[in-house]
């Protein structure tokens, strides 16, 4: 055993607890420390322990040269399971190959398509097997495969699949945001680092072990490493200590003393190795050759494993540790590495995406033909689904361009698919570097726009608003009418966020009428006129959804966009239709960065109508998804709309706490859209609690065009949460008010949202000689696609009738009340519907088993639904992320918890029980 992990028992035992449990259920542990603390060994050591238990152990070790090259460390662990394939689903098995260069898609992989695929192809591989994933040098992983990875370990559940992964302490990475379980490796007691020190020092004396000692401080690297390259000891001079020195660069300096005694061809084949982003002996031998005086041998590289500084493993060539690889490159000059650089480049021939960026690193100043191939090789990054290969070759071409122009071009280029990133920190830097070259008027405006579409939440800013205006009328003049259409939906966007106040959202439905007649047709200028001015344009987008629906849009981008407009003139049912088939097609293109943006919009519109088991769904996913793309903004969008949700459903406790960090990060974006959720969800819980006082005064807020919690669209939603609580605290002269506004309003917009609340609110809120037609009128609208709606009325309507002693009329609605919204799983109300029933002398019908339903977890419960909805494995799988062998093995748990034991009986169970009302929150 490698004598650097002495002293690690609670950390091995840590490791051994993960890999024992492994048959059982999955899980992910992140293994943090210094350089040089011993992580890699404590790695190899759960290597070797899951082996020796019969487990797959697949492995990846980051290269800080391979950085640049897409998907490379993901590559190398997949590559031993890589023929399990075939099982994958065709979609993640066409982009993964894409990724590899095994395939051509025809177009980009989606980078989650490619980790989706990575996750099933390790579950499909734990099918004969428990598979332990062993990552080392995260810090040094390329983007796309530390981006993959991370999504595999956040989705670890109950396949039996671990990951340990190695992280040098002072490094950000993906997965140390990942929420995995955390194993810090810190320094070594102090008697076990005197024994290693003895150990591999018995030549010094005492002085000299305590230097070691004293410099090491505890480092098990260090404190093997260390002895070997220290003289015996000699009696110190006095007066002229050792000055000290950085822990990394000591032992950097000790693995480059052995570089001395080697001969110059061993000398160059570690610089080559050092350097090269691939690890082929055969091509660092042609390399090391074309680098020296004469030709590389074997006894070159023997000279270097007998250094003890590099293995060979299966025609590979290994560093012993990565701090050899650091003090290799550290200790040659400059001119020597680039000639190093320039070697590889002559070698990949047969390898031009690489060869060209050897090329590049092998170049001081500026070089053109260079530059032009780096960009004409971003696409190689690209096509196998890695944007942020991409943008390193431009940034790199960017840096070698003579002319300020094309160099500027190139940097927004690269900003442009930062953007498609979410990285808003990059886009912002490539931006500011652009900035200070002469860019085209095109270019310029299309700047704005980048910079525009990480900021479109800033209130008060209606200059801004009127600044994009300007420049998207530019552009359309300059011949780019799409530009123009992005600017202009990104200005939209700010005034929906956070209203910028009428004249500058008129301006940007003029901007927009401005444009060629054939921009009228672009889902974007439709989605813009709604976002920007959703009660004026209702009518007029009203119109246009209704052309476009009729031709039965099919493309993922139309719908969202026209389902973005539905969802903004307030129709949540056209939304749901539209945003369903976008989500449909956009998940089957693995593109979750918009999936997120559909899934969110979604949940409010599936709220709105009473589908709260798909709501919660939504909410569960879409929170996930714009946490892994990195969008904030919906991201707290996300939360904003699950507090109203657990509003509805009674969870009075948790809406309360989840509005409460909502508003937290709303504010800290000044986001008045996400402020009046919060005070709607505020509302709604207040109002499932009985708190009516509470409820009317967070609701009020809403309505209140002075307050920063005033949204023109979003009040809409609380219009009859704000009716009920008016009637039982007493402020119902203000709520007619508010009502008699919005109906002069509803007599001039086409918002269905609105039509529907106030048939709510009139009869909650009218005179006892009024009540009762309005409450029949309500209920004869035709609610269909309206079911809470409908339950809250007839709860109201059951109520009013109890009250003025008509017992036996009100037990009818009450019945209907109580039984569709004890199935939409909106508890407070249900037992309020219990109760009159009760003192209407009746009882509402008898529950499901819910201890059945409560033995099921979150997920089971997802996965039986979609069953029971005549979902396949496969198609559960692509919906949730699972692979069909994981979906089928839920299935087998979760059929003796219902008491069934086939797909027919699941269904039945759940089509006659409440499915929702026993659902884990």
């Amino acid at each position: 055993m490698d004598e650097s992990i002495v002293g690690r028992a609670v950390e091995l035992a840590r490791l051994r607890a993960l890999i024992d449990g492994l048959p059982d259920a999955g899980g992910a542990l992140l293994m943090r420390g210094e350089a040089g603390m011993g992580k890699t060994v404590l790695l190899a050591a759960a290597r070797d322990h899951a082996r020796r238990s019969g487990m797959t152990v697949v492995a990846a070790t980051g290269l800080e040269a391979e950085a640049y090259l897409p998907y490379s460390g993901l590559y190398e662990a997949l590559r031993p399971v890589l023929h399990l394939a075939g099982e994958l689903a065709p979609p993640q098995r066409a982009a993964l190959l894409a990724a590899f260069g095994e395939a051509e898609l025809g177009r980009p992989p989606e980078p989650f398509l490619i980790a989706l695929g990575a996750l099933n192809l390790l579950v499909a591989a734990s099918a004969t097997a428990p598979v332990l994933v062993a990552v080392d040098d995260v810090q040094w992983l390329d983007d796309p495969s530390h981006e993959a990875l991370a999504f595999v370990a956040r989705r670890l559940g109950d396949a039996p699949v671990g990951m340990v992964a190695v992280l040098r302490d002072g490094h950000d990475a993906v997965l140390a945001a990942a929420g995995l379980a955390q194993l810090d490796v810190g320094a070594l007691a102090d008697p076990v680092a005197r024994q290693l020190v003895e150990r591999h020092g018995p030549h010094l004396g005492a002085a000299a072990r305590e230097r070691i000692l004293r410099h090491a401080q505890g480092n098990a690297l260090a404190l093997v490493e260390l002895p070997a390259s220290q003289p015996a000891d000699t009696t110190p001079v006095p007066g002229l200590p050792m000055p000290p020195i950085t822990l990394s660069a000591r032992l950097e300096r000790t693995f480059a003393a052995r570089l001395g005694d080697l001969p110059p061809e061993a000398r160059d084949v570690l610089l080559v190795a050092a350097v090269d982003d691939g690890a082929s002996l055969r091509e660092i031998l042609a390399a090391s050759t074309l680098l020296g005086s004469g030709a590389a041998t074997a006894d070159a590289v023997a000279a270097a494993i007998a250094a003890r500084l590099i293995r060979v493993d299966g025609g590979d060539v290994v560093f012993r540790h990565p701090l050899v690889r650091s003090g290799v490159v550290q200790a040659e000059p400059l001119p020597r590495r680039q000639a190093a650089h320039l070697a590889l480049a002559e070698v990949l021939t047969d390898e031009p995406f690489r060869s060209v960026w050897h090329r590049a690193e092998s170049i001081l100043g500026k070089d053109d033909a260079v530059a032009d191939a780096l960009e004409r090789h971003h696409l190689v990054g690209l096509r196998r689904g890695s944007v942020a290969s991409a943008i390193a070759a431009l940034e790199r071409a960017a840096d070698l361009t003579t002319d300020a122009g094309v160099r500027g071009r190139r940097l927004l280029l690269a900003a442009e698919l930062a953007f498609g990133l979410g990285r808003a920190d990059t886009v912002d830097a490539l931006l500011a570097q652009a900035a200070l070259t002469p860019l085209s008027e095109l270019e310029r405006a299309r700047m704005e726009w980048l910079r525009e579409i990480f900021n479109d939440g800033v209130p008060g800013d209606a200059a801004r608003v009127l600044e994009l205006c300007t420049i998207a009328r530019r552009s359309a003049e300059q011949g780019d009418p799409a530009l123009a259409l992005d600017l202009l939906l990104g200005a939209a966007l700010r005034c929906w966020w956070a209203h910028a106040g009428e004249e500058a959202s008129a301006a940007v439905v003029a901007a927009a009428n401005d444009l060629p007649a054939a921009c009228g047709d672009d889902p974007r200028f439709v989605a813009t006129l709604a976002v920007a001015e959703p009660n004026r344009q209702s009518a007029r987008v009203r119109r246009a959804l209704t052309a476009v629906v009729l031709e039965t849009a099919t493309d993922a981008d139309q719908l969202r966009l026209l389902g973005m407009a539905a969802h903004a003139i307030g129709d949540p049912v056209l939304a749901i239709d539209l945003l369903e088939r976008a989500e449909v097609r956009l998940r089957d293109q693995g593109r979750l960065g918009l999936l997120s943006h559909v899934i969110t919009m979604a949940i409010g519109d599936r709220l709105e109508v009473g589908d709260l088991a798909r709501a919660r769904e939504s909410s569960r996913e879409g929170q996930q998804i714009a946490r892994d793309t990195g969008q904030p903004i919906w991201d707290i969008g996300n939360l904003s709309q699950h507090a109203m949700l657990l509003g509805v459903l009674g969870e009075a406790e948790s809406a309360h706490a989840a509005a409460a960090r909502a508003e937290q990060l709303a504010n800290g974006r000044s986001l008045n859209n996400l402020l009046a959720c919060v005070q709607l969800a505020r509302g709604i819980a207040s109002c499932s609690q009985g708190a009516y006082d509470e409820a009317y005064g967070a609701l009020r807020r809403v309505f209140d065009p002075d307050d920063v919690a005033f949204h023109p669209m979003e009040r809409f939603h609380g219009l009859m949460y704000l009716a009920e609580a008016a009637a039982h605290c007493g402020e119902e002269d203000d709520a007619r008010r508010i009502v008699a506004d919005l109906e002069r309003l509803d007599a001039r917009i086409d918002s269905p949202m609105l039509t529907h609340q106030l048939l709510y609110a009139r009869a909650v809120l009218a005179a006892d000689d009024a009540a009762e037609e309005l409450f029949r009128q309500a209920l004869g609208h035709g609610l269909v696609r309206w079911p809470l709606l409908r339950a809250r009325l007839e709860l109201a309507y059951g109520s009013w009738l109890r009250r003025h002693r008509r017992v036996g009329e009100s037990r009818n609605p009450l019945r209907n009340a109580h039984a569709a919204l004890d199935a939409m799983g909106a508890s407070a109300w249900a037992e309020r519907a219990a109760v009159e029933l009760r003192a209407a002398g009746s009882r509402a019908a008898e529950g499901p088993d819910r201890e059945r339903h409560a033995a099921l977890s979150p997920q089971e419960w997802e996965i039986a639904t979609l069953a029971a909805d005549g979902l396949s494995n496969r198609e559960i799988g692509a919906r949730l992320y699972l692979s069909p062998r994981t979906v089928g093995s839920h299935l087998y748990r979760i059929f003796p918890k219902l008491g069934v034991t086939s797909r027919a009986q699941l269904a039945s169970r759940l089509a006659t029980t409440d499915a929702d009302a026993g659902r884990p929150a």
